[in-house]
C-alpha cells in the first residue's frame, strides 16, 4: 500500500497550461506541460506556463513529464522546463514527439531525453507502471495514461471525444478503457471543457459536409485559416477538394512545415499533385490555407485585410472562411474581424460554436468515459471552474457519492492512503510564468504594471544638464512625452511642469553643492508632478527624470 497525491501546477479554472502532477510515495510523474495565451490582460506577453519550482525542488523523484497530445495546450512549457532540467526524460508518441521537436529546434536545445512510445505499449517503473491507450482527438497519436498502482489505477484522458469515423492514428480503443476499468480505477481525472454541452460532440466536431457546401456555393478564390495542429480538420479540408478541380496553396513556414512533415509521416492522406504554388495564388478558382496561430488570433488573416501581406491582396471576389469555431475568449475578436471583411464588400464566412464544436468531450461522451472506467474517486480537470462543476454534477448523477468528487484549484493536494482520500489541507505553491519573446525566466507582475501605465496615460521624460563643478543648470529642464497629451495643444501645462522641476532641482542644489542626492530628487520631481498631471489632466504618466553633469 502507499501514499498517492494528485494535485496541479496548471490547467485548473482556466483553458490551458495544463499540467498535472501525481506522486506515489517519493515517485513523482508529470502529465502534461502546457502554456496557455492571454492575448487581453498581459501586454506584450507571447505566452504564460506554470511556475515549476515544484518540479526543481524535487528533480530527482521525477520519472517523466508524460505528452497526451501536440497541442500548445499540453506541451508548450516543455521547452521551458527542459532548460532548466534537461536530464529530465519526456515521453510522447511519434507524431506529438515530432511537434515538439520542432518547438524544441526553435530554442536549439538538445533531444537526448525524448522517448518515444507506442499506444498500447507499457512503460514500467519498479512496481508502478504506465500505460498508454489511444483517444480520439484532432490531432493524431492522442493518448491518454494509465498509471497503475498498487491500490488500483490513476487515469488522465487528456483531451478526447468518441467518435467510431475517425479511425487509423485518432481511434479510440474503447475495449482497452472498457479492460482497465474492469482492473479497478481509483481515480479518474477527465476534461471538462465541454461539460455543459448536452449530447455528445460527435458528429458536430466533423464540417466535411459544411466545407463541401462552400466549395459548392463559391466559385472563386476561397482564402481559409486553419490551425496548424489540428490536422483532422486540414485532412477535411484537402478531401473536399480533392472531389473538385482546385488547387491549394499552402501559406507560412510553419505551415508549410507542419502539413509536409504530417504528409511524410502519413498522417495526412493527400494528392500531392493539388498542392500549388505561388503561381497558383491569383487562380481563380484556388483554395489559399492560411495559419491562425492562438498566441495571436486572426493575425495573418488581418495583415491581408490591411492590405500589408507580400502575396496576397483581398478582391472582391474572394472568400474568406474561418474553418474552426471560435473558443472562448475571440468571440468579440471574431466579431471585429467579420465586421471589417463586411466593410470591404467581401464574402465571410464562419463555424457557428453552436452547431459546430471542436475535438472535446461533451456531456454523453464524458458519460461513456465514467460508465467505461467506473472509477471510486472522480477529478474534473482542464476548463473554467464552471465546466469542473458540471462534469462533477455529471458523475453525481452517474452514481459517484459527491465526497468522492474532487473539485480542486491547482495547488490543492488530494491524497490517498491505503487507496482511501484522507482529510488534508495540504497546498503546493502555484504560480504563472510570463514569458516575453526570447527572455529567460519570468516577465513579473512589475514589468506588466509598467506597460499598462505606458499604455493607458504615456510617459513624460524630464532631461536637465549640469555644471560638474558649481552645479548650476546648463541645460533644461527639456520635457519629452510620448502617449500623454497632444503637445501643440497643452505648451502652458509643458511650461508650468518646466517651472516646476526647474524649482525642485535648484532648492536641491543650492542646499549643497558638493553633495546632491539625485534620488532624491527624482523622486520629489516624480510625487510633485504625478499630482501637477493628475490634478490637470486626471491622468498618471510614467515620469523618468534624467539628470547628468557635463
Amino acid at each position: 500500500m502507499s501514499k498517492i497525491k494528485i494535485f496541479s501546477l496548471g490547467g485548473l479554472n482556466e483553458n490551458g497550461k495544463n499540467m498535472y502532477i501525481v506522486e506515489v510515495d517519493q515517485d513523482l510523474f508529470v502529465f502534461d506541460a502546457g502554456l496557455k495565451y492571454d492575448n487581453e490582460r498581459t501586454l506584450g506577453i507571447d505566452y504564460i506556463i506554470p511556475n515549476f519550482d515544484y518540479l526543481i525542488q524535487n528533480q530527482e523523484h521525477i520519472k517523466g513529464i508524460f505528452l497526451t497530445h501536440g497541442h500548445d495546450s499540453n506541451i508548450g512549457a516543455v521547452p521551458d522546463i527542459l532548460m532548466e532540467l534537461p536530464k529530465v526524460p519526456v515521453y510522447a508518441t511519434k507524431f506529438t514527439m515530432e511537434m515538439l521537436k520542432q518547438d524544441l529546434s526553435e530554442e536549439q536545445l538538445k533531444t537526448a531525453n525524448l522517448k518515444e512510445i507506442r499506444p498500447h505499449s507499457k512503460l514500467e517503473f519498479g512496481n508502478l507502471s504506465i500505460f498508454p491507450i489511444g483517444v480520439t482527438h484532432s490531432i493524431p497519436d492522442a493518448v491518454c495514461y494509465v498509471l497503475y498502482t498498487e491500490d488500483g489505477a490513476i487515469v488522465y484522458t487528456g483531451d478526447f471525444v468518441f467518435d467510431s469515423t475517425m479511425m487509423g492514428n485518432y481511434k479510440t480503443d474503447i475495449g482497452k478503457l472498457a479492460y482497465v476499468g474492469k482492473q479497478g480505477v481509483l481515480c479518474l481525472l477527465s476534461e471538462s471543457m465541454y461539460a455543459e454541452h448536452l449530447g455528445h460532440t460527435s458528429p458536430n466536431n466533423r464540417v466535411s459536409e459544411f466545407i463541401r457546401d462552400i466549395l459548392a456555393k463559391n466559385e472563386n478564390r476561397i482564402i481559409a485559416t486553419v490551425f496548424p495542429a489540428h490536422i483532422y480538420r486540414i485532412q477535411e479540408i484537402f478531401n473536399e477538394v480533392s472531389k473538385t478541380h482546385r488547387k491549394i496553396v499552402i501559406m507560412g513556414k510553419m505551415l508549410q512545415e507542419t502539413i509536409g512533415k504530417a504528409i511524410s509521416m502519413h498522417y495526412l492522406m493527400i494528392d500531392t499533385d493539388r498542392i500549388g504554388d505561388l503561381s497558383n495564388l491569383n487562380d481563380k478558382d484556388v483554395v489559399v490555407l492560411i495559419s491562425d496561430e492562438k498566441q495571436k488570433p486572426f493575425a495573418n488573416l488581418e495583415r491581408i485585410m490591411k492590405g500589408f501581406d507580400k502575396y496576397i491582396k483581398l478582391k472582391e471576389t474572394d472568400t474568406i472562411f474561418i474553418t474552426e469555431p471560435p473558443y472562448e475568449g475571440i468571440e468579440k475578436r471574431l466579431a471585429v474581424v467579420m465586421d471589417e471583411i463586411a466593410k470591404m464588400n467581401v464574402n465571410a464566412v464562419s463555424l457557428s460554436s453552436k452547431k459546430h464544436l471542436l475535438h472535446h468531450a461533451s456531456r454523453e461522451d464524458l458519460m461513456l468515459m465514467i460508465n467505461l472506467m467506473n472509477p471510486k474517486y472522480y477529478f474534473p480537470v482542464k476548463g473554467e471552474y464552471r465546466h469542473q462543476y458540471a462534469n462533477a454534477a455529471i458523475a453525481e448523477e452517474l452514481g459517484i457519492p459527491k465526497e468522492r468528487i474532487l473539485l480542486k484549484q491547482n495547488g490543492d493536494v488530494a491524497e490517498f492512503v491505503d487507496g482511501v482520500l484522507t482529510d488534508t489541507l495540504e497546498h503546493v505553491e502555484v504560480d504563472e510564468i510570463l514569458i516575453d519573446g526570447k527572455s529567460q525566466g519570468d516577465i513579473g507582475d512589475l514589468v506588466l504594471k509598467d506597460r499598462e501605465m505606458l499604455g493607458e496615460n504615456g510617459i513624460v521624460i524630464l532631461s536637465c544638464t549640469l555644471d560638474r563643478a558649481t552645479k548650476q543648470i546648463l541645460a533644461g529642464p527639456e520635457i519629452l512625452t510620448r502617449g500623454f497629451i497632444f503637445v501643440r495643444d497643452n505648451q502652458d501645462l509643458l511650461e508650468e511642469t518646466k517651472q516646476i522641476a526647474q524649482a525642485i532641482i535648484q532648492e536641491h542644489v543650492e542646499e549643497d553643492t558638493k553633495r546632491i542626492d539625485y534620488t532624491k530628487i527624482k523622486m520629489e520631481v516624480r510625487e510633485k508632478l504625478g499630482k501637477f498631471f493628475y490634478k490637470e489632466t486626471e491622468c498618471k504618466p510614467m515620469i523618468i527624470t534624467v539628470i547628468q553633469e557635463v
